[in-house]
């Protein structure tokens, strides 16, 4: 009985390590600088964090134990009030934990500034983005190119992310090269993120955006810089779809599982227009009644 015991816990030890096998590690598996220094910031929290607790629940096993009621050799003290070394300990570990764990935040969000550009004799690659319902627009500037849930860039150069929304509020989010950063309508937020090695990176909205949020999924895919020239000059010469203002227009009513898709030329006001919707509307209010200008609900 007690080998079949010892054999079904080792089953389920391994049925339980097997589907751990299966797992996307996402933020624990970096493919960029900046998805390795938060992953050092997790693993530096954790093992801080865990000096605290890994001894609370050692000692609450041991006194469970030690303490039990067939232990007749347990010193019983019931008019035992404070001892000044473990109130020393209580405070001030916690206090300097916390204290290690400031500093960090502090010094790794001027580091890690998503504003900031990366360090690289490479010339950063532009791309803006524009969250829409459901699906993300990204649009190549100088390049003159756009793709509907599909972002390429070349492995090693640092890549601006210029990014705003169409409604409401999204989150730009690919775990792997680091960071997330909001998509609102009428604002501007950058994001500068680097892949060192190649492979497609799943990407997702990380802000619960309505009916279509569970498929508001892209790839982001890291290639060599000819292969990544070579997908341009594909795109631009393949005889695809222009991205006019027009078809923009249409393009960011609501749909559901938008399939990938590549614009072989862009108008070049299209992520203004995006951009500066609210700004046209609120203009257009202050002409018409000639009231303080407010935005249009």
């Amino acid at each position: 009985m007690k080998r079949a015991m010892i054999c079904l816990r080792a089953l389920g030890l391994a049925g339980a390590l097997s589907c751990l096998a299966g797992c996307n590690w996402a933020v624990l598996d970096p493919g960029g600088p900046v998805g390795r220094d938060e992953l050092g910031i997790i693993t530096l929290s954790t093992w801080l964090m865990l000096l605290i607790v890994a001894p609370v629940i050692v000692l609450t096993l041991f006194f469970a134990w030690r303490y039990r009621a067939s232990n007749v050799r347990a010193r019983y003290a019931p008019d035992w009030e404070r001892s000044l070394g473990i109130a020393a300990v209580m405070v001030l570990a916690p206090c300097a934990i916390i204290a290690v764990l400031g500093t960090v935040a502090w010094q790794s969000s001027h580091r890690l500034d998503p504003f900031q550009a990366l360090q690289s004799p490479r010339k950063p690659l532009v791309i803006d983005v524009v969250a829409m319902d459901w699906k993300w627009l990204f649009v190549y500037p100088e390049q003159h190119i756009a793709t509907i849930n599909q972002v390429k860039f070349p492995v090693g150069t640092p890549v601006e992310f210029r990014i705003t929304a169409t409604s409401v509020m999204n989150s730009f989010f690919i775990p792997q090269l680091g960071g997330q950063i909001y998509a609102m309508p009428g604002m501007q937020t950058q994001l500068h993120l680097m892949a060192d090695r190649a492979g497609a990176y799943d990407g997702m909205s990380a802000n619960y955006s309505g009916e279509g949020f569970s498929d508001m999924k892209f790839k982001a895919v890291a290639t060599s810089q000819p292969a990544f020239d070579a997908w341009v000059a594909a795109a631009r010469q393949g005889g695809g779809e222009r991205l006019s203002l027009a078809r923009y227009a249409s393009l960011a009513q609501p749909s559901l599982r938008n399939p990938v898709a590549v614009f072989a030329d862009v108008d070049p006001r299209v992520y203004d227009s995006a951009l500066r919707q609210y700004q046209v509307q609120t203009t257009r209010v202050a002409t018409t009644d000639g009231l303080c200008a407010h935005p249009e609900d």
